[in-house]
C-alpha cells in the first residue's frame, strides 16, 4: 500500500515536471543565425568568449568577390584529416565553385557536390549551432545566407580499447568500454548483428549537454521497463552529467538503502548478456561503466566467466561466492557474539585459547571489532588513494607493522587478527564491487547488534535485512527475483547455474511474453548412439572413409 502512494506520488511528480518543462521551453526565445558572417562572428566571439580553441578559416570560392564562405571548429574536437581532406581542400579545389554563383547556389553546390562527409544537415538557429560546434562538427557559413551548414568531423584523441581493470576474468574477452559513446555502441553492434537492437539519445543536464544514449532489444524487452527507463531520464533537471553515477543516483528506485538497485559494468560481452535477457542498457558519454536496468540481487554474484565454464564448475564457484558474502557480512560479528554471551558454544580447547589470548585485552570483543575494522577500512582507502608505485606497498606494510604492533601492545588479540583477515579477504572476492562496499556497511551494523544482544540480535538484523531486501524494486521489479516472489522457472541461474542446453526460456519478469524462448529443442548433447543412430550406419559410414 505504502509503494502504491509512493509510486502516484512519482507519477504526479512528473507530470508537473513535464509541465514545468513545456512553460520553459515556450518562454525560451530561439536566436537566429545572421545572413552577414561579420555579425555571426562577432555573435559567436561574444557568446564564448573569444576562446581560442574555436578555429576559424575563410576562403574565396567563386568568382564573385562578395561570395565568402567561412569554417568554424573546435580545436581538439574535430577529426583533422577530415577537415582537410574532405571539407577545406574539398572547397577550395571544386572545379564548381570556381564559377559566378549567387550565394545560395553556393551552399546548395557545397552542400550536394563539394562536402564528400556522411553527414551534413543545414542549420537556422544558434541552440543547435553552438550544440554541434561543440560536440566536435565543423560549421561552414556563406555570406549573404541566413543558415550554417554543419558537418560531421567529429574525432580527437580518445582512449583506446583496453582490457577492462573491473571484472577480471580468466576465460572470456579482453575488450572494455571506453569514454565515448559512439565507440562502445559500435562494440555493442558488433556482439549483437540484429536489426532489432534499437539505441535511443538524448541530451542531459543544461550546461554539459551529456549524450545519454540508451539500448534495448526490441521484442525482447518489456515496453513497460523501456519506458520507465524513457520517462526518469526525460525527468531529469540538472546542470551537468559528469559520469554515469550522476544517472544512477538520479532514477534508482530507492535512495535509502545500501545496496544497488542498478547494475554497472565496463564490459561488452556482460552488457550483451543482460540486453539478451531483456534488460536496457544506459551509455553516458564519457564514462567507460555503462549502466544496466533492472538489476537484482542475484545478478551482483553471477560473472561473465560463469557462462563460458562448464555448468557444474560454475554453479561451485558460484555457490562460493554467497558463502564468501555471507563471511563478510558476519564474520566478526559472529566472534563477538560467541565471546561474549555465547562461550558454551565454542569447543572447550578452543575457548581455552581463546580465552588467554583476551586476558590481558582492555577493550571489549565488541569494541575491538569496531576498531579493527575502522583501522582496515582506513588502510584500504588509503591504498586505493595512494599512487600505484607505493599503494600496494604501504597498505601490506601497514596492515603488517599495525596488526603485530597491536598484538604485542596486548590492544587486540590474535584472533580477532585472523578474523579481521578473512573478512576482508572475503569482500574482494565478491564479484562486484558496489555490492562488496554494501556489505563493509551492513558488517558494522551487524558486530553491534552482536555486541548487544549476542546471536538473537544477528538474528534480527538478519530479518530486518532480509525483508528490507524483499521490499526493494528496480524499475517495478522485484529485487529478489525469482526468490521472492518464488518463481521456480528462475531458480537455475540464482545460486547455481544450470547446463546451457537448459536455457529454455528468458527471465518472465524482465522479457516480453511473445519472446521468452531463447533456444530450440533437442539442445542437450548426445552421443551418436543416444540419436538413434543404427550399428549398419556406423559401419556404412566407416566404410566410406576408409
Amino acid at each position: 500500500m505504502v509503494s502504491f502512494f509512493k509510486n502516484k506520488g512519482q507519477m504526479k511528480k512528473r507530470e508537473k515536471q513535464k509541465i514545468d518543462d513545456k512553460d520553459q521551453s515556450k518562454s525560451k526565445k530561439l536566436e537566429y543565425i545572421d545572413s552577414s558572417i561579420s555579425a555571426n562572428l562577432d555573435h559567436m566571439k561574444k557568446k564564448t568568449g573569444n576562446s581560442p580553441d574555436i578555429i576559424v578559416r575563410t576562403l574565396k570560392i567563386s568568382q564573385n568577390p562578395e561570395i565568402k564562405t567561412t569554417i568554424l571548429y573546435v580545436q581538439g574536437l574535430i577529426d583533422n584529416p577530415s577537415v582537410t581532406d574532405f571539407l577545406i581542400e574539398s572547397i577550395m579545389k571544386n572545379p564548381h565553385l570556381k564559377e559566378k554563383l549567387l550565394p545560395k547556389e553556393a551552399l546548395d553546390v557545397i552542400s550536394e557536390e563539394v562536402v564528400s562527409l556522411g553527414g551534413v544537415e543545414s542549420v537556422t538557429d544558434w541552440e543547435k549551432l553552438f550544440l554541434s560546434l561543440l560536440s566536435g562538427d565543423s560549421i561552414i557559413f556563406v555570406d549573404g545566407i541566413n543558415k550554417a551548414l554543419v558537418a560531421s568531423t567529429r574525432g580527437g584523441e580518445r582512449r583506446s580499447i583496453q582490457e577492462p581493470s573491473t571484472h577480471l576474468t580468466v576465460r572470456g574477452s579482453r575488450e572494455g568500454f571506453t569514454e565515448s559513446n559512439a565507440t562502445n555502441i559500435a562494440m555493442l553492434r558488433r556482439i549483437i548483428n540484429s536489426q532489432d537492437l534499437w539505441i535511443e539519445s538524448m541530451k542531459i543536464g543544461t550546461v554539459t549537454k551529456t549524450d545519454v544514449s540508451i539500448m534495448y532489444i526490441n521484442g525482447i524487452a518489456k515496453e513497460g521497463i523501456v519506458e520507465e527507463v524513457k520517462e526518469r531520464l526525460k525527468g531529469i533537471n540538472i546542470d551537468s552529467i559528469l559520469e554515469s553515477g550522476y544517472i544512477e543516483q538520479l532514477i534508482e528506485d530507492q535512495v535509502m538503502t545500501p545496496f544497488p538497485t542498478l547494475n554497472h559494468t565496463e564490459r561488452p560481452d556482460m552488457v550483451a548478456g543482460n540486453l539478451l535477457e531483456g534488460r536496457v542498457a544506459i551509455f553516458v558519454n564519457g564514462s567507460p561503466f555503462v549502466l544496466v536496468a533492472p538489476a537484482l540481487f542475484v545478478q551482483f554474484f553471477q560473472s561473465v566467466e560463469d557462462y563460458y565454464n562448464r555448468f557444474d564448475i560454475a554453479s561451485a564457484t558460484r555457490f562460493l561466492r554467497i558463502i564468501v558474502f555471507i563471511i563478510s557480512i558476519v564474520g566478526p560479528a559472529v566472534y563477538v557474539a560467541a565471546t561474549t554471551f555465547h562461550q558454551e558454544m565454542i569447543p572447550t580447547k578452543l575457548l581455552v585459547i581463546v580465552a588467554a589470548q583476551r586476558e590481558t585485552v582492555p577493550l571489549p570483543a565488541v569494541v575491538e571489532a569496531l576498531v579493527m575494522e575502522i583501522t582496515f577500512e582506513i588502510l584500504r582507502e588509503a591504498s586505493l588513494r595512494m599512487p600505484k608505485a607505493v599503494g600496494s606497498t604501504m597498505s601490506i606494510v601497514g596492515a603488517l607493522v599495525i596488526g603485530q604492533a597491536a598484538v604485542q601492545a596486548g590492544i587486540v588479540s590474535p584472533a580477532m587478527v585472523i578474523i579481521v583477515s578473512i573478512t576482508a579477504i572475503a569482500s574482494f572476492a565478491t564479484p562486484s564491487y558496489s555490492i562488496a562496499i554494501s556489505a563493509r556497511l551492513v558488517r558494522f551494523l551487524f558486530i553491534i547488534c552482536a555486541g548487544v544482544l549476542g546471536f538473537y540480535g544477528m538474528i534480527l538484523a538478519f530479518i530486518v535485512l532480509i525483508v528490507h531486501l524483499c521490499s526493494l524494486r528496480s524499475f517495478g521489479v522485484p529485487y529478489m527475483s525469482p526468490l521472492a516472489p518464488l518463481n521456480p522457472e528462475g531458480l537455475g541461474d540464482t545460486f547455481f547455474r544450470r547446463p546451457m542446453w537448459a536455457f529454455k526460456e528468458r527471465p518472465k519478469l524482465l522479457s516480453s511474453n511473445n519472446n521468452l524462448i531463447r533456444e530450440g529443442d533437442n539442445q542437450r548433447p548426445l552421443p551418436p548412439a543416444s540419436r538413434g543412430m543404427k550399428t549398419s550406419d556406423k559401419k556404412k559410414g566407416e566404410g566410406n572413409e576408409s
